[in-house]
């Protein structure tokens, strides 16, 4: 095995971690991506406890577990969005607050800065998460969209981010957008933008999820080659696409994840259309180390089921990258 194979926590944040710990270990896991909710990793009483931090490693530890990386993707939804009663359901109180649409920008702002301090201070690199988007709900370009509209979009993720990775290059942290629809960056033409948009900061990288991608028709395989040096963490997470009955396409059709209507679903991992394989080869390609974290999601799955066989599928995939031409013997001495 060449890199370190985790579960993420945030499909199974109604368990407690005490329960969950020993499950990722039982189905074949070597560490977990914490969740920021749930009471998986918990911000704030990260950064008022140093016991707290304490008892989350040695719970970790005493099964075995390792941690790379923690996961603010619901609070940074926030930092961009356009807000709505929606969002309540996903923020911590404190965050939410009055819910007038700036505070509740403002407040998620200061609570993914902090979430760079609680990493630090537990110890781990990366914070995974999403930005938001002042623009997504304009993707379809009408009423007529122009350029200008959606580089204010731009404009604004930038000015409300540059000071965030300010103080995760402050920490020595990365931060990991996983690019997906209704985030800034949703596809490697996006992406690009994005960086533009924050003059290219350090901080800002990509959590690699082929999935979000492939059903659009981006091409998953050269994101990686592309965004090589911003390769930051990695999910292993399957989709197929082109399997419904044609009611619904690629915008969903208002239909439930689960729906055999829908044109494309999330899978467990090895049984959908990702093709794997490819994206190993370019992550042994471009040096990428870090871990491959399942993000287990599959309507028509047990959970426990799901999880197992995923991680006995990534385990089984994963090779580490030769040292040496397999023609070198051929080569003679000089």
């Amino acid at each position: 095995m060449a890199r370190s194979v985790t579960l993420f926590t945030g499909q199974w944040a109604d368990l407690p971690l005490s329960e969950l710990a020993p499950l990722a270990r039982s189905m074949g896991y070597d560490g977990l991506e914490l969740a920021c909710w749930g009471d998986h990793f918990d911000v704030q009483a990260a950064l008022q406890s140093k016991n707290y931090l304490k008892e989350k490693r040695a719970l970790l530890k005493k099964h075995g577990l390792a941690c790379h990386a923690i996961s603010a993707h619901l609070v940074g939804q926030a930092v961009c969005d356009l807000i709505d009663e929606r969002h309540k359901s996903i923020l911590p109180a404190h965050v939410w607050g009055d819910g007038n649409p700036e505070g509740v920008r403002r407040r998620a702002a200061q609570e993914i800065m902090d979430t760079a301090r609680a990493a630090a201070a537990f110890g781990v690199k990366v914070v995974n998460g999403f930005t938001g988007s002042s623009i997504w709900h304009s993707l379809y370009a009408f009423p007529p969209t122009s350029q200008a509209y959606w580089e204010a979009g731009f404009k604004d993720f930038a000015k409300r981010w540059k000071p965030i990775l300010d103080v995760f290059e402050a920490h020595d942290i990365n931060f990991a957008l996983e690019v997906h629809p209704t985030e800034i960056a949703f596809d490697i033409a996006t992406a690009e933008r994005a960086i533009a948009a924050l003059k290219k900061h350090k901080r800002f990288g990509f959590n690699y999820d082929p999935s979000h991608l492939g059903y659009q028709g981006v091409d998953y395989v050269k994101f990686i080659r592309v965004f090589a040096d911003r390769i930051f963490h990695v999910h292993m997470k399957d989709v197929w696409w082109g399997h419904g009955n044609g009611d619904a396409g690629v915008f969903g059709g208002n239909t439930n994840f689960g729906d055999s209507r829908r044109f494309w679903d999330f899978r467990s991992v090895g049984r959908g259309d990702i093709r794997f394989e490819d994206i190993i080869v370019a992550l042994n390609d471009i040096g990428y180390t870090g871990p491959l974290s399942v993000e287990w999601e599959d309507s028509r799955m047990d959970r426990v089921h799901g999880a197992t066989e995923s991680a006995a599928f990534t385990k089984k995939l994963d090779f580490k990258p030769s040292t040496r031409a397999f023609d070198s013997a051929f080569e003679k001495e000089k």
